[in-house]
């Protein structure tokens, strides 16, 4: 951006000169004094009438300019042409240099949002997931939590060692019995 912002001054710098030398060139080349006298009789000519025309006075005979006036007016209207055009250029070539870094500058932005916007969906998409998981979990916690509700009220109500003991002495008497039952069977055999 520096650099061509020199490179603009400098190309203005250099202008400059080139047109003094089209005033110089003006006055020692005879088809160019010729074109420059034609310029400046034409635009002599065209300010008169505009200036009669806003005025209201009808334009009557236009008395040309003596030559002298005539190649300096056209000399200096040719290096103001030069330096018009040169400075037009720069402002246009400024102005598309701006453009095309802007719509560089939009689509770096637009791929940063497209990256972004795929970034978020799938943040989005490990959300649910994690949401889903958590869901089960939270039921599952609820399922061990319920259960061992069930468990310390057992416990303790006493229940669970009354049972434990009614099984053992079940079984205790359920051994006895059938070892009766085996002895019988043996005798009678």
């Amino acid at each position: 951006m520096a650099s061509t912002k020199i490179a603009t001054l400098l190309i203005r710098t250099i202008a400059k000169p080139i047109s003094n030398r089209l005033k110089t060139q003006a006055k020692e080349h005879e088809r160019f004094r010729n074109f420059c006298v034609s310029l400046a009789q034409t635009m002599y000519r065209t300010e008169v009438k505009l200036r009669t025309g806003i005025l209201g006075e009808p334009a009557k005979h236009i008395r040309p300019l003596s030559e002298t006036k005539a190649i300096d007016s056209g000399a200096n209207a040719l290096a103001e042409g030069f330096l018009f055009t040169v400075a037009a250029g720069l402002i246009l070539g400024e102005t598309y240099r701006t453009a095309r870094n802007q719509s560089k500058r939009r689509d770096d932005v637009d791929e940063k949002l497209e990256k972004l916007e795929s970034a978020v969906s799938l943040l989005r998409a490990q959300m649910t997931e994690w949401q889903k998981r958590w869901e089960e979990e939270q039921q599952r916690n609820d399922d061990l939590a319920r259960i061992l509700t069930q468990v310390v009220d057992i416990s303790t109500k006493g229940g669970i060692l009354d049972e434990v003991q009614g099984l053992h002495s079940f079984q205790g008497e359920g051994s006895e019995e059938s070892s009766r039952k085996a002895q019988a069977n043996e005798r009678t055999s």
